[in-house]
């Protein structure tokens, strides 16, 4: 629903409608980023398929900025974040002192918690949304760098380098042992840009804004953005469907046939496994992402037994899940073919894929933050989120 029709619209809540995760309500509007269910992904007016050859510095421009940068505005903003990049040596290393246990997205969303803890300055009139977005925009690659290292035990430590791009440093900070990091940095690149917003109703975003609503700080309200997002329906999909990738590698090969995987896939289906990688809460076609990242697994890592297997999947997967007239987008999302390119890339570690999905999700949900909480009401901000429950007796409930 565009904006254009909006005050044409009556909604009459009805029973039906409640419980359902309030899927197709409108409550606001999202500035930075659509999703359109036939055409996929854009930031402001652009498909994301015009934006994947620029800089991620030059597509972060865009989103904080609204337009377009000119090489020389692109050449300032990213000066101004380098900055802002260097973490203080006291909250790196209270994230190395951190339990290793665990997912270590609990340990992300605690570095973001820390680094709030540790701000140099605390404003008395309220959180300073609009530093603190570029704040966190510009260190979130050596937080994210320190966490992944640290959990992993992957040893020694360099701080980011002017002379770096924006990936190219994350990349540089990652202590990732026997990797071709130019490789990985082209694919690091391209999962960056492709991830940085989608939106503004998708968990993470909304958890990260509605949080901010209550006048609790960025930090905060990214750490229990990412907190949502660690979830296996949203963004440690990514890693499962690597493990659901892998499981049809061991049971049949990179050599698989077309009617073997679809005799595979419709056996998963009859004993009530998940076909990770498929299906979009918005999309009713592939991915844009996902197409992207296939062309990109394609180009460069076809021999990939991993790859060859998503794009098998890519294949039949639809094929399969469209003799139930239930599902209404049987088509692969991003998830399908993003842990298969990082593996392939050198970067085999899927307890990692949701931190590094995170670090492309802060910028778009700081970004939407700044405006819902600077812009949105002629300056005033938005209130507090309070949705109205309605009160179910004990005696209706059947638990």
């Amino acid at each position: 629903m565009g904006a254009e029709n909006i005050n044409d619209v009556l909604f009459e809540i009805k029973k039906q409608h409640l419980e359902t995760g309030l899927r197709g309500f409108p409550v606001g509007y999202c500035t930075t980023s659509k999703v359109d269910p036939e055409k996929g992904l854009y930031y402001m007016e652009r498909p994301v398929s015009e934006l994947i050859q620029h800089e991620p510095i030059e597509v972060i421009y865009l989103l904080y900025h609204g337009k377009a940068p000119s090489q020389e505005e692109a050449k300032q903003f990213a000066l101004d974040l380098q900055k802002r990049a260097t973490c203080s040596p006291k909250l790196l290393d209270l994230i190395r002192s951190l339990p290793r246990e665990g997912h270590p997205m609990k340990l992300f969303s605690t570095a973001l918690l820390l680094a709030g803890m540790l701000k140099e300055k605390n404003d008395i009139k309220g959180a300073d949304y609009r530093e603190d977005c570029l704040n966190i925009i510009a260190q979130v690659p050596e937080i994210a760098a320190t966490v992944i290292n640290h959990h992993a035990g992957w040893k020694n430590h360099s701080s980011p380098k002017s002379s770096l791009e924006y990936i190219e440093n994350f990349t540089s900070l990652l202590n990732v042992p026997n990797v071709d990091k130019a490789k990985l940095c082209k694919v690091l690149k391209l999962f960056n840009i492709l991830h940085y917003d989608h939106g503004g109703g998708n968990l993470s975003t909304f958890v990260g804004k509605a949080v901010a609503s209550s006048r609790e700080d960025m930090y905060g309200s990214l750490a229990a953005a990412m907190c949502a997002l660690e979830g296996p329906l949203h963004g440690k999909a990514n890693e499962d469907a690597l493990v659901f990738v892998k499981k049809a590698l061991k049971d049949l090969g990179e050599n698989a046939t077309v009617n073997e995987l679809e005799g595979w896939l419709k056996k998963q289906i009859a004993e009530g496994a998940i076909l990770f990688g498929f299906g979009h809460a918005v999309l009713r076609v592939e991915d844009s992402r996902a197409a992207i990242l296939y062309g990109e697994a394609k180009s460069d890592f076809s021999n990939s037994p991993e790859v060859k297997m998503a794009l098998l999947l890519r294949e039949v997967g639809p094929k399969v899940l469209k003799e139930n007239p239930k599902i209404s987008n049987p088509y692969p999302n991003v998830d399908a073919i993003s842990g298969s390119l990082l593996t392939a890339a050198g970067f085999p570690y899927p307890e990692y894929f949701t931190v590094l999905f995170g670090v492309s999700r802060v910028v778009g949900i700081a970004i939407q933050i700044v405006y819902e909480r600077c812009v949105a009401r002629g300056g005033k901000g938005l209130p507090i989120v309070r949705p109205k429950y309605i009160y179910k007796s004990p005696i209706e409930q059947k638990i």
